[in-house]
């Protein structure tokens, strides 16, 4: 921990989350302001510090942020909001910047940035640190945090519900949020932390599936606790499957990185060594992941196989580690030589490109309450992200919250006296079995029938159980003390249903959103918006 503690849980921003988006608010929030970052775990257990990629920049001769936009409205199927990622792209030059600034060892070539290509990409713009980008950026962020005496760490603080008038002493139907009550791991006490502006940048909801690349954490906190304070979700039929996960029985979630086929990496047949993305998509492996995904998921499925192979064994072996030292580190250790032999991948669910709706200024619909990164429908992704956007966005909307907040801190309401948590009507769960069935059976079902490709009878099917199963952990969630497994599962199954309905309300083929039913693409595109 570091910085001042603040008396009686009270902060001027309350920003929830410590990844790039989280860590990037509070960073420019801290020149004036006192603020509380709040983690669910360690500090550094997001999704920020799994990106292998790296960032998109437009920083090359002959590239442009009209190339860049196109890129993204390629990738994300006319679906983006073209003013929000004109914004963005213009804004990655400066945000790329601001981290050589706090350090970030990005790898050069020449004196210059060195640039990797990605599928969907145009030109090589991806700057990174090997294949380790987001490590890097996350471990500068913290270390700028923790040298900051108006920036408070907070480990082991479980979200659980926003504090709105509702929770006040005077009960009030205002909508504005005040900060939010959190279950302190260490403690196991419920605390109301306040706060005149409250950021949500909690991540996305990966863990809803049964294969994902996101962390342990991933459950889609933030969208759900968004929703249940009266805000907009919007998209969340469009989850990313990354195409290539490793294939491991022991080493789960272990991503290969989309830089293997931007550097030559080609996807074949395990069995007849056949180069198959050529069959699907005159790109081939340099299509856009849905496309990249969905050719990997066919394969598998039409010869019952269990992975197939991405070999980059033709290329040099010291380009090869040079480029990916941690992928052949950790390959080595299990028993593959990337420089000799192909490595065994499945496609795994990656990134929620829908969320809780925001404007150009990370606003939500609650006066008050600012979102940033993926927790969010900032309208930069539409039907799909493009690669190595995420981290972009998360910068760039941390800053434009932060930004906000502070040219309009007048605006904002100073919180009022809030009622404690209330204990007195629940006692200790004696059958914590019913949350890890109850998780299993979400993700196992969430796979099933609302992956890579749909159905409207799959999607009805687990929108049944959806239904029965919101009875069981309400029914819990009254009764019991609150646990972190409780307070997840109660998000998880909440973040289950807005994706299933989402899906079963859009009737068309779009990006990631692939259905059998609806197999074409409408003429026009519209965004799904759902309304608490």
């Amino acid at each position: 921990m570091s910085g001042p503690k603040s008396k009686g849980g009270s902060f001027d921003v309350l920003v929830v989350g410590s990844g790039a988006a989280g860590l990037t608010a509070a960073l420019n929030l801290a020149t004036t302001l006192r603020v509380g970052v709040i983690a669910k775990g360690k500090l550094n257990e997001g999704a920020s510090g799994l990106a292998q990629g790296g960032i998109a920049a437009v920083l090359e001769q002959g590239d442009s942020f009209d190339a860049h936009v196109r890129d993204t409205m390629i990738a994300g199927a006319g679906l983006n909001n073209q003013t929000v990622v004109e914004h963005v792209v213009s804004e990655a030059p400066h945000a790329i910047a601001r981290l050589v600034e706090l350090g970030v060892p990005f790898a050069t070539e020449n004196g210059e940035l060195h640039l990797t290509r990605e599928g969907g990409h145009s030109h090589r713009r991806i700057v990174h640190v090997a294949d380790a980008t987001g490590w890097a950026v996350q471990q500068a962020l913290e270390r700028a945090a923790a040298a900051n005496s108006n920036i408070t760490l907070i480990p082991d603080m479980v979200a659980i519900d926003l504090i709105t008038g509702r929770h006040a002493a005077e009960f009030s139907t205002s909508g504005a949020v005040h900060g939010l009550y959190a279950l302190n791991r260490k403690t196991r006490r419920v605390d109301a932390l306040t706060a005149r502006a409250t950021i949500l940048a909690t991540g996305g909801a990966g863990r809803a599936y049964l294969f994902s690349t996101a962390p342990r954490g991933a459950t889609g906190d933030g969208i759900a606790m968004a929703w249940r304070a009266g805000c907009r979700i919007s998209n969340m039929e469009f989850m990313q499957f990354h195409p290539t996960c490793l294939y491991n029985l022991e080493v789960k979630n272990f991503l290969i990185t989309e830089a293997v086929r931007g550097e030559g990496g080609i996807l074949k047949h395990p069995v007849t060594g056949h180069r198959f993305m050529p069959d699907y998509d005159e790109r081939g492996e340099l299509a856009p992941r849905d496309i990249v995904a969905r050719a990997i998921d066919h394969e598998i499925k039409r010869d019952g196989l269990d992975y197939v192979h991405l070999d980059i064994s033709h290329r040099e072996p010291e380009f090869v580690k040079g480029h990916f030292p941690n992928i052949y580190e950790k390959l080595i250790g299990l028993g593959i030589d990337i420089t000799r032999e192909p490595i065994p991948v499945v496609p795994a669910q990656h990134y929620t490109c829908g969320g809780v709706v925001i404007d150009i200024h990370g606003r939500t619909d609650a006066p008050c309450l600012y979102a940033a990164g993926e927790v969010t429908q900032s309208g930069l992704h539409g039907a799909n992200r493009l690669a190595s956007n995420s981290l972009l966005e998360c910068l760039v909307f941390g800053e434009g919250a932060a930004r906000h907040i502070l040219g309009h801190w007048d605006d904002l309401h100073q919180p009022p006296p809030i009622r404690g948590w209330d204990e007195s009507r629940v006692t200790d769960s004696d059958e914590e079995v019913v949350i890890t069935q109850t998780w299993g059976e979400i993700r196992r079902f969430m796979w099933n029938y609302v992956g890579i490709v749909r159905t409207t009878k799959r999607l009805e099917r687990a929108k049944r159980r959806i239904d029965m199963l919101r009875q069981e952990v309400s029914e819990y969630y009254k009764h019991f003390r609150v646990t972190p497994d409780l307070i997840e599962l109660r998000n998880l199954l909440e973040v289950a249903d807005l994706i299933v309905r989402s899906a079963l309300s859009r009737h068309e083929s779009r990006g990631l959103h692939y259905t059998l039913d609806y197999p074409k693409t409408a003429k026009e595109a519209v965004d799904t918006v759902l309304v608490p």
